[in-house]
C-alpha cells in the first residue's frame, strides 16, 4: 500500500484511512454527508496525490495526444485545461482525463490513479512521433480545495487574482508561500473551487496553510457523493473498458475534426446511434440505489444496471446513473431499481441532479 506525502496527517487528524487504487487514502473524517454540506456551503480540501500526471513535451507533443485522445487539443492555448478520454480499439475507454497546456510543445496530462501504469502503457505504446514522456506521478502531489468559499478563503495566501482563473484555465505561480504551483480551476464536484499541483516535498506546507485558512479536511466518500450530485462519470463505474465515450453522453469531448484511436468506428456509432445510453435518475420512492443493483422496466426484466447511486445529502432522494436501451433514455422515462426483493420506481431526469 502506497502512501501520498500525506497519509500521516490525515491518520493524525483521525481520518478513517481505506485502501484505494493502492493508496491508503482518507476515506472522512467528521462523515459523509456533513463533509458533503461543508463543500456545497463553505470551502473544504481534498488530498487526491493518488492520481497521476505526465508530462508530454517536445516537437511532436501535440501529435501524440491528438492521436491518443478523443477531444481537439489543437485548441488548447498556454493556461487552458481540457477534459477528454482515452479510447481503445474496441469501441471502448481506457480512461477520462485532464489535459494542460502548460508552454507551446509541453502539456500536463492528469489521469486516474488505478489507471496510471495502464495510461503509460497505452500512450507509450502509439508513441511512435517520438514525443518526450515523462511520469511525475511519484514525485507530484494534487490538492482540491473546493466550495463557494474557496475564493474568499484562499485569496491572501496568492498574489494571482483566483476570481479571475475561470473554469477549465490555470496559471502557474505562488501558492502558500511556495513558488511554481499550479493553480488550476478543473474541480469535480460543482461548487467551484480550485486545485493546487506541488511537489510532494512542498504539500505539507501548503496543506497547513490551507486548513489555517479555513478550508476544512474532506475525505473520498464525499467527493463521490459530490461528482454524482453533478452526474460526473467515475472511471471504473461509469465508464470503462466496455462503454464507449458516446453511450456514456461523452460525445462532447470526441471530436471527429481529426484522427484518433478507433475514431471512424465512434463517428458511425455517433451517426447511427448507440444501442443503449447512460441516464440519470431519481427514486420516486424511499430508497437507496447502489452500484451494481439490476434496473428492471415495468414488467420486472432487466434493462440494465446501476453504474453509481447514492442517497443525496442536499436532495434527500436516492439518485444513480446506469445504462439502458435508448427506448427508456428520455427524460422522464420510468424505469425501476431493483433493490432486495422490491423494484422501486424511479424517473429518468436532465443533468445535474444539484442546481445550487
Amino acid at each position: 500500500m502506497k502512501n501520498t506525502a500525506l497519509s500521516a496527517t490525515h491518520e493524525s487528524l483521525g481520518a478513517k484511512m481505506v485502501p484505494f487504487a493502492g493508496y491508503n487514502m482518507p476515506v472522512q473524517y467528521e462523515g459523509v454527508n456533513i463533509e458533503h454540506e461543508t463543500v456545497r456551503k463553505s470551502v473544504g480540501v481534498f488530498d487526491v496525490s493518488h492520481m497521476g500526471e505526465f508530462l508530454i513535451s517536445g516537437p511532436n507533443a501535440l501529435a501524440l495526444i491528438q492521436k491518443t485522445c478523443s477531444n481537439d487539443a489543437s485548441k488548447l492555448t498556454i493556461g487552458k485545461a481540457q477534459y477528454s478520454c482515452i479510447p481503445n480499439d474496441d469501441g471502448g475507454i481506457v480512461d477520462d482525463l485532464i489535459i494542460y497546456k502548460l508552454k507551446e510543445e509541453q502539456y500536463l496530462l492528469v489521469v486516474n490513479a488505478s489507471n496510471i501504469e495502464k495510461d503509460w502503457n497505452w500512450i507509450s505504446s502509439k508513441n511512435d512521433v517520438d514525443a518526450d514522456m515523462r511520469d511525475l506521478s511519484e514525485d507530484y502531489s494534487l490538492l482540491a480545495i473546493q466550495g463557494p468559499k474557496a475564493i474568499e478563503a484562499m485569496q491572501p495566501l496568492t498574489s494571482h487574482d483566483l476570481s479571475a482563473i475561470k473554469f477549465y484555465n490555470f496559471e502557474v505561480g505562488d501558492f502558500a508561500g511556495v513558488e511554481n504551483v499550479i493553480i488550476s480551476a478543473t474541480g469535480y464536484t460543482g461548487s467551484g473551487g480550485f486545485e493546487i499541483y506541488c511537489k510532494n516535498t512542498e504539500v505539507k506546507q501548503i496543506w497547513d496553510k490551507v486548513t489555517e485558512a479555513g478550508a476544512t479536511p474532506i475525505g473520498l466518500a464525499a467527493r463521490d457523493t459530490l461528482r454524482l450530485e453533478m452526474g460526473y462519470c467515475l472511471y471504473g463505474n461509469d465508464i470503462d473498458d466496455t462503454t464507449s465515450p458516446i453511450e456514456a453522453g461523452l460525445g462532447w469531448v470526441t471530436k471527429f475534426t481529426k484522427e484518433f484511436t478507433n475514431s471512424e468506428a465512434l463517428a458511425d456509432e455517433k451517426r447511427h446511434g448507440a444501442k443503449r445510453k447512460l441516464v440519470a435518475f431519481e427514486l420516486d420512492e424511499r430508497g437507496i440505489p447502489r452500484h451494481g443493483y439490476d434496473i428492471v422496466d415495468g414488467q420486472g426484466k432487466k434493462i440494465g444496471v446501476v453504474t453509481s447511486g447514492t442517497m443525496s445529502p442536499m436532495l434527500g432522494k436516492g439518485i444513480g446513473l446506469g445504462y439502458v436501451p435508448t427506448v427508456f433514455a428520455d427524460v422522464d422515462s420510468k424505469i425501476n431499481i431493483q433493490i432486495r426483493k422490491n423494484a422501486i420506481p424511479a424517473t429518468v431526469v436532465k443533468l445535474p441532479f444539484y442546481k445550487g
